[in-house]
C-alpha cells in the first residue's frame, strides 16, 4: 500500500497542473496499480454479479410473477415498437426477471452489433451469460476487453462502466479486470475522491448522482467494501441532501410527473436528469434499506404519480423500486441541510409543493417561489428569508440589527469572509467568537422569544476578544465541525 500511496500523490498534483497534463496524469494513475497486487479484486462469483444481488433479483422476478403494474409497463414496452434508448440494458433487464429468452436474444444480439455503450454492453454479459454460446461469449468478452483497454477517465460515467465492465468479465480475461476493479477502488476512490472530500470539495456533480449508487452496488455485491465507510460523515448527511436539491414543485411531463433536481441555470429541465435522479434515489433505498435518512427518500419517491412509464425512465423503475419497504414520510425529514466543510446551505420553508425553497453553494445562489427558479445574487440579497424554523440573512455589515420575538432561533448570515473569526455581541450577553465556514456563511443561535440587539464585526487579528464566560461556546460554527 505504501507503493500504492506515493503514486497517488504524484496522480492528485499532475491533475492539477492543468488539462494539457491529462495524458501525463492518465498515465501515471494507470501504473499506480502494482502488477501482482490484484489477487482480492479476482471474481469468481456466478453470474450475475451486476445490480442484481440475490434478494433483489427475486424481488423483481415476483414483480413479474404478480404482473405488477411497473412490469407491465415495462413489458409493454419490450414488446412494443417504441424505440428504446437503452436498448441493451432494457432488453437483459426483462430476460434478468425470467420474461423469456426472446429478450436475452435480443439484448445479445444489440450487444454484438450495436453494443458501444461499455455499461449496457457489460450489463448484457453479465445478465445473459446463460444463454451466450462459446463465441458469444468471446466476441463479447472481447469488445468489453477493448473497452478497459482505452485510456481511463476519472469522471462519475466513465469509472461506472469500466467497473461494470470489468466485474462483468473478471475471470474471462487475466489480468485486466481486476486491475480495473484495484484502480476504482484504491487509486480513484480512495486516492483521488475520498481526499478531494476531505478537503471540503464535492466531487459528485448534483446530476450524476445515480452512476455512483451503480458503483457502490457493484464494488460492495462482489468486493464486500462499502466505498461510503471512507466518509462516514459526509454519507450520512448525503441522502439529506439529495432530498432537499429537488425543488418543491412537481413537473408534469407525457408519462409521469418529475421531481427536478438542482439546476445550475434556470430553463427547462432535462427528463433524462430527473429520471435517473429518481432511479438514485430508488438504487440508494435498495442499498441501505434501514437508514433513517435513507427511509425519507423512499417516503418521497412512493408516490404513485412519480413512476416512471417513458422508454428510458421504466427500465429502471422496475429494476429499483421496491414498493414493499415502507419508508418513512418526508414530511418528517428534516428542512434545512448545512455543511459547514463545504460551505453549502439549502433549506426549504416546508414540505408542500408551492414552500419557499433556497439553495447556497458552489458558487450558486438560488430560490424557488411561485413556482419557479429565481437566481439571487447579493444585490438582490437584501431581506432576510424564513424557511424551515431558520433565517437566512445577508450580512447587514458592522452595524447592529434586531431579532424579534417572532424570528427563528437559528440564524444563517451570508456575505462574510469566508473562515473569518467575528466578535459577536448580543444584547445582555458577553462579547463571544464565532467562525465563518468555507463560503462565508455564519451560523448562529439566538435567544429564542426575546427581541434582542446584534452587532458582528471581525474579530481582531490574534484573538483577543470573546475571553469571557462566553466565548468559543459555539463550536458548530467553526468550519469542519
Amino acid at each position: 500500500m505504501s507503493r500504492l500511496a506515493g503514486c497517488v500523490i504524484v496522480t492528485q498534483s499532475n491533475e492539477m497542473v492543468g488539462s494539457r497534463r491529462g495524458f501525463l496524469w492518465l498515465w501515471a494513475a494507470t501504473a499506480c496499480v502494482a502488477p501482482g497486487a490484484t489477487g482480492d479484486y479476482l471474481l469468481d462469483a456466478p453470474h450475475p454479479r451486476l445490480l442484481l444481488a440475490k434478494r433483489h433479483r427475486r424481488l423483481i422476478e415476483r414483480e413479474r410473477e404478480r404482473r405488477s403494474l411497473r412490469w407491465l409497463q415495462l413489458e409493454s414496452l419490450l414488446r412494443g415498437t417504441r424505440k428504446l434508448p437503452e436498448p441493451g440494458f432494457a432488453y437483459a433487464l426483462g430476460y434478468a426477471a425470467g420474461g423469456g429468452e426472446e429478450y436475452g436474444r435480443k439484448a445479445i444480439d444489440w450487444a454484438l452489433d450495436q453494443g458501444d455503450d461499455l455499461r449496457q454492453a457489460a450489463i448484457v454479459f453479465d445478465w445473459c451469460y446463460g444463454l451466450l454460446d462459446e463465441r458469444e461469449r468471446r466476441q463479447l468478452a472481447a469488445k468489453l476487453q477493448a473497452g478497459l483497454e482505452k485510456p481511463r477517465a476519472a469522471d462519475l460515467a466513465s469509472v461506472q462502466a469500466r467497473v461494470l465492465a470489468a466485474a462483468a468479465v473478471s475471470g474471462e480475461i487475466a489480468g485486466a479486470p481486476e486491475r480495473e476493479l484495484q484502480w476504482a477502488v484504491e487509486t480513484w476512490w480512495r486516492g483521488m475522491v475520498i481526499p478531494a472530500l476531505r478537503a471540503g470539495k464535492d466531487p459528485f456533480p448534483r446530476e450524476q448522482t445515480y452512476p455512483l449508487v451503480e458503483i457502490f452496488h457493484v464494488i460492495r455485491d462482489n468486493l464486500r467494501i462499502d466505498l461510503r465507510r471512507d466518509a462516514r460523515k459526509f454519507f450520512t448527511s448525503w441522502p439529506s441532501y439529495l432530498l432537499l436539491t429537488y425543488y418543491p414543485a412537481l413537473y408534469p411531463a407525457a408519462e409521469n410527473e418529475y421531481h427536478i433536481p438542482l439546476m445550475r441555470r434556470p430553463g427547462r429541465p432535462d427528463l433524462r436528469v430527473a429520471a435517473l435522479a429518481r432511479a438514485a434515489d430508488l438504487a440508494l433505498v435498495a442499498y441501505d434499506p434501514n437508514s433513517l435518512e435513507v427511509q425519507f427518500l423512499q417516503g418521497w419517491a412512493m408516490q404513485d404519480s412519480l413512476m416512471m412509464r417513458g422508454p428510458f425512465g421504466a427500465p429502471y423503475e422496475f429494476l429499483w423500486a421496491n414498493p414493499y419497504h415502507p419508508g418513512l414520510s418526508y414530511y418528517s425529514a428534516p428542512l434545512v441541510h448545512y455543511d459547514a466543510k463545504r460551505g453549502r446551505l439549502v433549506a426549504r420553508a416546508s414540505w408542500d409543493a408551492g414552500a419557499l425553497w433556497f439553495y447556497y453553494g458552489d458558487g450558486l445562489m438560488q430560490t424557488f417561489e411561485e413556482g419557479r427558479i429565481k437566481p439571487l445574487t447579493p444585490e438582490k440579497f437584501r431581506l432576510p428569508l424564513y424557511l424551515g424554523g431558520v433565517a437566512v440573512a445577508p450580512f447587514w455589515g458592522g452595524r447592529k440589527f434586531q431579532i424579534t420575538e417572532e424570528n427563528p432561533r437559528t440564524f444563517f448570515l451570508l456575505g462574510l469572509l469566508p473562515r473569518t473569526r467575528y466578535d459577536v455581541e448580543v444584547d445582555d450577553e458577553e462579547l463571544f467568537e464565532a467562525a465563518t465556514d468555507a463560503a462565508g456563511i455564519l451560523k448562529l443561535e439566538f435567544p429564542h422569544g426575546r427581541a434582542v440587539g446584534v452587532r458582528i464585526h471581525e474579530a481582531p487579528v490574534g484573538g483577543g476578544s470573546g475571553t469571557g464566560a462566553g466565548a468559543g461556546r459555539r463550536p458548530q460554527d467553526r468550519p469542519g465541525a
